[in-house]
């Protein structure tokens, strides 16, 4: 998990929506003015559906719109639809069918609130951010109450580095719209701060009793991806369990139980799984991570098949931008520690650019590290430390920082990140952990030699 991200998503509830549009429900617009909350099924951001529950929604919304072609809210839902597809599935080409279903939302009602929710959507899946949060406050400013638009915002300030503003956005949201998709996204602004406890407790009050399997699957996986990353892999795999008995397909769940397997050592297992979600949604995260696993295992033919999945991010980085994807920075992290030498230079760039449009821990960090591998640490230690300076616990951004850190010559600093980075997660990375462990024992050796 070298990028981590709020469990939740944008995503649209789109077997309730498709049941409510069906029975003849108006779906997305409010029409009782801005300081209301809207009387409409909306769209409703991290709902956590199974991927055939999105695929029956779309289906059933696709035959709606084939009776009643005019329907504003159900082009709106269509079209956020396929931006969750896109992402679920790993299929860059649905955010062109998602452009066409939102325009024709809003050509059929210019300003509606469900369409620019939308359109917000859809700019943070490009992640183009200052889009997102234009669109998102366009439709807030048509219906206050909208909890798509209220998500959104909070995504495009986490990734525009405005952490603060994320902060004040999330309790304006609670305030409006309460529920899991504001918990989670508080939840994640807390732990941006180092507040881990904070973001756990958020989590855990995410859901009640009664809560349906979507948001189950959802909140639980969010809570065992938090665990993994405090290298807590037996809690990661409880919650990880939970995840899954509500929702068995559930990729990120998936995912996330197969990094807890590696961090665990029981590598043969993680890779079983991460076969099976990388058939399924072939995306840089967990094609990285198999890669690794593979390198790490190095069996005869282990190589080439790590090899194979790193070209496939490859692959996907070209289809992404093929369709107006910003992929600069998923392009950094994963090839600039297994891209060829060419790619390594491409790496550095798109981080560059990345780095000019946002500052992020993420891209302080993806920006740190490409320049140190390309040979420039006194200029990566100062994204390095950025990258470490809100308390954020990201055990590949300590291991970045140690690494740096040596290389520029300070060896106590150097030893105290590396190791901290193992400290807090043993198995954050099969390889980065590796070097890792190497750059501390050689430190104590250097250190012990001084000493005698």
């Amino acid at each position: 998990m070298a990028l981590p991200r709020p469990a939740g998503r944008p995503v649209v509830a789109a077997v309730a929506l498709a049941l409510a549009i069906t029975a003849g429900a108006v779906v997305g617009g409010s029409e009782d003015g801005p300081d209301r909350p809207s009387p409409y099924v909306d769209v409703a951001p991290d709902a956590a559906l199974r991927g055939a529950d999105l695929s029956r929604g779309v289906e059933a919304l696709q035959s709606r719109l084939r009776a009643r072609p005019t329907d504003f809210g159900a082009w709106a839902t269509l079209g956020t639809a396929y931006v969750e597809q896109a992402r679920t599935q790993g299929d860059p080409s649905r955010y062109r069918e998602a452009d066409r279903a939102l325009d024709r939302s809003l050509e059929l009602r210019p300003g509606n609130d469900a369409g620019l929710a939308g359109r917000a959507a859809l700019a943070a899946a490009r992640h183009d951010f200052p889009g997102a949060l234009r669109a998102a406050e366009a439709a807030l400013d048509v219906n206050r109450y909208n909890a798509g638009a209220l998500a959104s915002r909070i995504d495009a300030l986490v990734e525009l580095g405005r952490y603060e503003a994320a902060a004040r956005a999330a309790d304006e949201a609670d305030a409006r719209r309460p529920g899991v998709p504001v918990f989670t996204r508080y939840a994640y602004v807390r732990e941006l701060r180092g507040d881990v406890a904070g973001a756990r407790r958020a989590l855990s009050r995410a859901v009640g009793p009664g809560a349906g399997a979507g948001d189950a699957a959802y909140v639980a996986t969010a809570l065992g991806q938090l665990a993994w990353r405090q290298g807590e892999f037996g809690e990661a795999l409880k919650q990880c369990g939970k995840a899954l008995r509500a929702d068995a397909s559930y990729l990120p769940a998936l995912e996330c139980r197969a990094r807890a397997w590696a961090g665990q050592g029981d590598t043969g297992r993680a890779i079983r799984e991460l076969r099976e979600v990388v058939a399924r949604s072939a995306l840089p995260g967990p094609l990285v991570a198999l890669g690794e696993l593979y390198e790490a295992r190095g069996r005869p033919g282990d190589r080439a098949k790590a090899r194979e999945q790193y070209a496939l991010v490859s692959a996907w980085v070209a289809l992404a931008r093929a369709n107006g994807v910003n992929a600069d920075l998923d392009a950094a992290v994963a090839l600039t520690d297994h891209g060829d030498r060419a790619e390594r230079k491409a790496a550095l760039r798109a981080a560059k650019a990345e780095w000019q449009r946002r500052h992020t821990v993420h891209t302080a960090d993806a920006l740190a590290w490409a320049l140190h591998v390309d040979g420039r640490s006194d200029e990566a230690l100062v994204y390095a430390r950025r990258a470490t300076a809100t308390g954020f616990r990201e055990a590949s951004f300590l291991y970045h920082r140690g690494a740096i850190e040596g290389a520029v010559g300070n060896a106590a600093a150097a030893r105290r990140w590396s190791a901290a980075a193992l400290e807090l997660n043993p198995g954050f990375s099969p390889t980065g952990a590796k070097a890792a462990k190497a750059a501390v024992a050689a430190a104590a050796k250097a250190a012990k030699g001084q000493a005698s």
